[in-house]
């Protein structure tokens, strides 16, 4: 518990933690809670997928353009005029769908509202990046953990609104939540402190991305994500499957308790191995712990094995967090975490995709989760791959991924 309250008592640490965690609820939130309120209001599950996915991809495309002006200008600005626009899109966007607007309007309201959703990760990643070295590690795994815990309460809390008041009240908590969490973070010491570092006057919009040892950690970290984005549609069709639907949320919420577990224990230690070599084997990690859910005869057995599997995914995510600060050019830190997240996204989107086709195929279940275990495969199989050596880590220590 040290390390953990080293961290804590860094000067912006509370805040950080805490309004970063109420401002990425938002992520976790607004998604389901859009998908509820369509589907409610037009009976089409068709078009409430359609909103729910429009909203996430302006989400996760708008986040590196943001992520550059943050860098040039700092975060601060860019999270102050979000938090007042943010609450109104999501206003039209609920006055959209329960006006009984033309579709096209619903996925428009739908884009604009995920496009203005505040930079809370990364800029709190950013503000972390900046951290001292001592503490930085604990600091990401903290990072990582609360990020899981996000997708733990976000769904439960919607479910709950939903039933007590309806779907509309959960956009309207998650636009307070936003706000709350941008202005907490845009106000905050560490975010006072904030020095933009000089950047070159013209610069590729795919610089960040293409700096030395980047697209590796992108690349293994989307075949990562795309894995965890089939086994997210296969447990729901594994508990249907067994007869016991309701056990889905269970199931999920264990899995990722057990990487909370893992990121709290991972934290806690200090590891002497350089950061690519503990990636690549917190990813074989993951691999072998997704390897068993193939086997899994009933839901409490797959329960089991989540959650045990689930061990390796917080820690997994903290080196990978830390390989990014470490690689990222100073002067576009913020920019460098937002591609992270967007390729999650939309890796991940792609993985329930694909292996949603293979749960209706002759697949089946077992075909989502051999994906699963095979996207891990090959995100260590990528981190093997030569390529252009970084320059100097920030700290001052080559990093070769």
């Amino acid at each position: 518990m040290r390390a953990y309250l080293s961290v804590w008592r860094l000067p912006s640490a509370p805040v950080l933690l805490v309004a970063g965690f109420a401002g990425r609820l938002p992520s976790a939130m607004v998604p389901l809670a859009l998908l509820l309120m369509v589907q409610q209001q037009t009976g089409s599950y068709a078009v409430a997928g359609l909103a729910a996915a429009t909203y996430g991809v302006a989400m996760a495309g708008m986040a590196p353009v943001l992520g550059r002006l943050a860098d040039r200008r700092t975060p601060r600005p860019v999270l102050l005029a979000q938090a007042g626009v943010y609450p109104l899109l999501l206003t039209l966007l609920v006055l959209a769908v329960l006006g009984d607007a033309p579709t096209a309007v619903v996925v428009a309201a739908s884009a604009a509202a995920g496009a203005g959703t505040p930079l809370v990760s990364g800029a709190v990643r950013a503000l972390w990046s900046r951290a001292d070295a001592a503490v930085r590690p604990t600091a990401y795994a903290l990072d990582a953990t609360a990020t899981e815990l996000v997708f733990v309460a976000g769904p439960t809390l919607v479910a709950a609104l939903a039933v007590l008041a309806g779907p509309a009240w959960a956009l309207a908590v998650a636009g307070v939540l936003a706000v709350a969490g941008a202005v907490g973070i845009a106000t905050s010491a560490a975010m006072r402190g904030w020095a933009p570092a000089p950047a070159a006057s013209r610069t590729s919009p795919f610089a960040t991305v293409l700096t030395p040892g980047m697209p590796r950690v992108l690349v293994s970290g989307s075949l990562l994500m795309l894995g965890f984005g089939a086994l997210e549609v296969a447990v729901p069709a594994f508990a249907d499957a067994a007869g016991s639907p309701g056990m889905s949320g269970l199931l999920l919420a264990l899995w990722s308790l057990g990487s909370v577990a893992g990121g709290l224990w991972f934290g806690a230690r200090v590891v002497s191995a350089s950061l690519p070599r503990q990636y690549r084997w917190l990813l074989l990690g993951v691999t072998i712990g997704l390897a068993p859910l193939t086997a899994a005869s009933s839901p409490w057995v797959l329960g089991a094995l989540l959650f045990l599997g689930g061990t390796a995914i917080a820690p997994t995510l903290t080196v990978q967090n830390s390989l990014v600060g470490a690689l990222a050019p100073a002067h576009a830190t913020t920019e460098a975490f937002t591609w992270l997240s967007t390729m999650a996204t939309g890796a991940s989107a792609v993985g329930a995709a694909l292996g949603g086709a293979l749960i209706e195929s002759s697949a089946g279940v077992s075909g989502s989760l051999v994906l699963a275990v095979a996207g891990a495969a090959l995100a260590v199989l990528v981190t093997l791959l030569p390529g252009r050596r970084p320059v100097r880590a920030r700290a001052g220590e080559p990093v070769a991924v």
